[in-house]
């Protein structure tokens, strides 16, 4: 037992000095692609102003004017203009950049976690346990993700709780997909065996071995589903099954202007550039970490 445990040892001690050089690697090539660079730091703008918004907003998200509504962008008193009830536009989009994106990004990670478990489950352990989960995850694929998460939204009742729900229900199949094609592909591999024949257990050759090789793509991928989430979420609020009024969200706010797009189109149309700028950003992201992960040890 001791001569096994010895290699065994090594193999892990190797193959964490692997996993450091391959992350540092892939943090090299992500510096040096500015459109991913640029990417971030609008996410981090987005992000920091939604979290610092007490002090960054000019306005109180709140407060109502019937006198100052629907005031054009440029405005003397409020540089975004104002929406139908009066209240500063720029005020509410830096506001409604919380909700929108605990709706985008939290919905995408709980799926991360659930699908990414039942992927590498299904992936490493075969048989009937990967025909049970893919055969279930294949039902989800019978329904489009939009009218998936209307028809959830609309069963579980308008919340953003709910949405939250839904759209994690949505998400886990795809990212379950994923983890469960990656993770057949390194189950085979020559180093898993040679890790097999040297005495490593199960949990310790998936800790080492297969997390570190699979849970990459999957966190790329599942990046990709953080604007596609965000438009969801929005579309959700848009028809009355996400946030409430008065709550400041952008996809709510699409829908409380959609009145005023004659009279004010360019307010009007401010929540949907947000939603865009951010969705875009993010899929940028995406795609640059995907080119810095591409690459073959």
């Amino acid at each position: 037992m001791t001569v096994l445990a010895e290699p065994a040892a090594e193999t892990v001690r190797t193959a964490s000095r692997l996993g450091r050089g391959y992350w540092a690697g892939v943090v090299r090539r992500l510096a040096r692609d500015p459109v991913a660079l640029v990417a971030a730091a609008i996410i981090l703008t987005i992000v920091l102003a939604a979290i610092f918004a007490p002090w960054v907003a000019p306005a109180d998200p709140y407060k109502s004017s019937m006198i100052r509504r629907l005031k054009p962008v440029g405005d003397a008193v409020y540089l975004l203009g104002s929406d139908e009830l009066g209240r500063d536009m720029l005020s509410r989009l830096i506001y409604g950049g919380r909700l929108s994106l605990v709706m985008g990004v939290l919905p995408v990670f709980f799926a991360f976690v659930v699908g990414s478990m039942l992927g590498i489950m299904a992936g490493y352990a075969g048989g009937w346990l990967n025909t049970l989960v893919m055969r279930t995850v294949d039902v989800f694929y019978a329904f489009p993700s939009v009218l998936l998460a209307i028809a959830l939204s609309g069963t579980l009742g308008a919340g953003i709780l709910n949405a939250i729900v839904a759209l994690t229900i949505v998400f886990v199949p795809q990212v379950t997909r994923v983890a469960e094609s990656v993770t057949t592909q390194i189950r085979n591999r020559d180093y898993v065996e040679a890790a097999r024949v040297s005495g490593a257990r199960a949990p310790t050759i998936v800790r080492v071995h297969v997390l570190g090789n699979v849970l990459g793509p999957i966190f790329v991928y599942s990046t990709s589903l953080i604007s596609v989430s965000m438009i969801l979420a929005s579309g959700l609020s848009f028809l009355g099954l996400g946030s409430k009024p008065p709550e400041p969200e952008w996809g709510l706010m699409l829908n409380t202007l959609r009145t005023a797009i004659y009279t004010q189109p360019m307010v009007a149309a401010l929540p949907g550039v947000m939603i865009f700028i951010t969705s875009i950003s993010f899929n940028l992201l995406s795609d640059g970490l995907r080119s810095a992960m591409e690459v073959k040890a």
